[in-house]
């Protein structure tokens, strides 16, 4: 069957996974690439289609027997093992929610967590369950679960909701974007039928993506391409710079997702054997240095593929028809199915070659079909997201006459690290509560590895010196995950304000400096603990 043949005979993509497995029960579905010294798959791990599906049926079973569907979250702090897959397609059978757990989270971040998405129970692996078990019932377990709190409300197909996935607003506190079925079909037929340098050849490739599965690029949009392209996916646990080349290797990988800081990290390693005795035909992802682009393609001899996209699309633009623009930030045109405006504040569109905010929908009657539902118990979000009837990006870009558009800069208060989205005014309020900090101000500043890097500046109360600087970024780092924390450091005697009190943070350095000069260098600090 083709991809669309599936989704058409699918009420949710359960079914299409159940109608993939059956069609194709002995091709691989989900590798985990071997790393010795590893608490789990130390050897390597390659889950066929039926076995997974046996897997997923076996725990389904256990969520319908307690009583669990539609209506139910649950939290998933599995990381990025294969439980984390296979519990997440149970839930999806029994029309369950889950709620994927970034593991870097600190204690106030989980119980925000808990406390918002209203998860009735946690499943995950020992030392996160220390941390959440005392927020909501938590197991190690799936056999292990207590019986649902309530009874599972009515509810099936593609609109029951299947996942709550957190990601950084401008508010201080995550936003909880809220995924359906319809979602994971819409950007897995989307992937399936790109084409071009993105061309997925049914039950012939292994997309290797050493990404979280807690963001919607890993553990969403790819599995649900996989699934309905009888594909697999190459799952470590993490990116690992020593081992990258030898696992795409040995796992026979043809595809690649990166962040921005994958690349040039790669390019700094000493050559290898296993870097051109690979089998990738393309890399997809976002934030490669225009500078490095065609030297990467060079070295390593595939195709970078830059895409643009968001939790709250699913679908997303990718300059992978040729000639591609490497040498530029251009990520696409607009598609039949996905439409895009580049538009002013009074959401008419500018004329081509003068910077706007990306605007997209979806094409036809409704232009939020296939897009999240909405941001979990905040609809005045998620209609000032819409306005005009287009989803606001918050991302300033150009277009060309011929329709290709170009990255400017992120319009919103986000910092994007390493793939990284972090709330400019969570970090504040981390910092805010410093005896050693009157004033602060967070700010994006470049970082040749990792796209951006958060800065702090801050009006101190005390000393100016280095001591002090990481004694607020000790601070800091036990409020925050450690890839909010600051990575730059600056005292300042002021920070200018409009007429209403928000500050001008454009105005905070001279025109035309880098506010790294002025700045105690902290990266170095920025450690996960344990």
């Amino acid at each position: 069957m083709t991809p669309e043949e599936i989704a058409a005979r699918s009420e949710t993509i359960f079914d299409a996974f159940r109608l993939t497995a059956a069609a194709h029960p002995d091709k691989p579905f989900l590798i985990v690439p071997a790393r010795e010294g590893r608490a789990y798959a130390a050897e390597g791990l390659t889950l066929t289609y039926g076995a997974a599906l046996a897997e997923a049926e076996r725990r389904a079973a256990v969520f319908a027997a307690k009583g669990y569907g539609p209506g139910h979250r649950v939290a998933l702090a599995l990381e990025n093992r294969p439980e984390h897959v296979l519990t997440q397609l149970a839930l999806y059978a029994v029309g369950a929610s889950q709620v994927p757990v970034n593991p870097d989270y600190r204690e106030h971040e989980l119980a925000y967590l808990a406390e918002h998405s209203e998860a009735c129970l946690a499943i995950g692996l020992p030392h996160n369950l220390a941390r959440l078990a005392p927020l909501l019932p938590a197991v190690l377990e799936v056999e292990d679960i207590p019986p649902a709190p309530a009874p599972a409300k009515p509810g099936s197909g593609r609109a029951t909701e299947a996942a709550v996935i957190y990601t950084s607003g401008t508010t201080g506190r995550p936003k909880g974007c809220l995924i359906d079925h319809e979602y994971h079909f819409a950007v897995g037929l989307w992937y399936a039928g790109l084409g071009h340098a993105l061309t997925l050849r049914v039950g012939e490739d292994r997309l290797y993506v050493p990404l979280p599965v807690f963001h919607v690029n890993a553990g969403i949009n790819t599995l649900s391409a996989v699934i309905l392209t009888a594909n697999a996916i190459v799952l470590p646990d993490r990116f690992h710079p020593d081992a990258f080349w030898r696992e795409v290797a040995e796992t026979g990988a043809t595809g690649l997702h990166y962040l921005g800081a994958i690349p040039p990290i790669l390019m700094k390693r000493p050559p290898e054997e296993a870097e051109r005795g690979h089998g990738l035909r393309f890399g997809l992802g976002a934030g490669l240095d225009p500078a490095l682009h065609e030297a990467f393609e060079a070295r390593f001899g595939l195709p970078m593929v830059e895409v643009w996209g968001m939790s709250e699309t699913g679908r997303f633009l990718a300059d992978h028809e040729e000639p591609r623009r490497i040498r530029t930030r251009a990520f696409g045109r607009p598609r039949a199915q996905l439409e895009a405006m580049v538009a002013d504040e009074a959401v008419r569109e500018v004329p081509r070659g003068e910077p706007g905010e990306l605007l997209v929908r979806a094409a036809g009657l409704d232009p939020r079909h296939g897009f999240f539902r909405g941001y979990l118990k905040d609809e005045a979000a998620t209609e000032e997201a819409w306005r005009g009837g287009w989803l606001h990006t918050g991302d300033v870009v150009f277009q060309e006459p011929d329709g290709m558009l170009h990255f400017v800069e992120r319009r919103k208060n986000i910092i994007r690290r390493s793939g990284e989205n972090v709330s400019a005014a969570e970090v504040e309020d981390a910092l805010i509560g410093s005896a050693l900090v009157r004033g602060v101000a967070v700010i994006g500043v470049p970082d040749e590895v990792r796209d951006e890097e958060i800065m702090a500046c801050v009006i101190p109360e005390g000393p100016r010196d280095e001591a002090a600087a990481r004694a607020i970024f000790a601070h800091a780092r036990e409020r925050l995950a450690y890839h909010k924390a600051p990575g730059w450091l600056a005292f300042v005697d002021a920070l200018p304000r409009t007429g209403t009190e928000k500050v001008r943070k454009g105005l905070i350095f001279p025109e035309g400096a880098d506010p790294r000069d002025f700045a105690y260098d902290l990266r170095a600090l920025k450690k996960r603990k344990g």
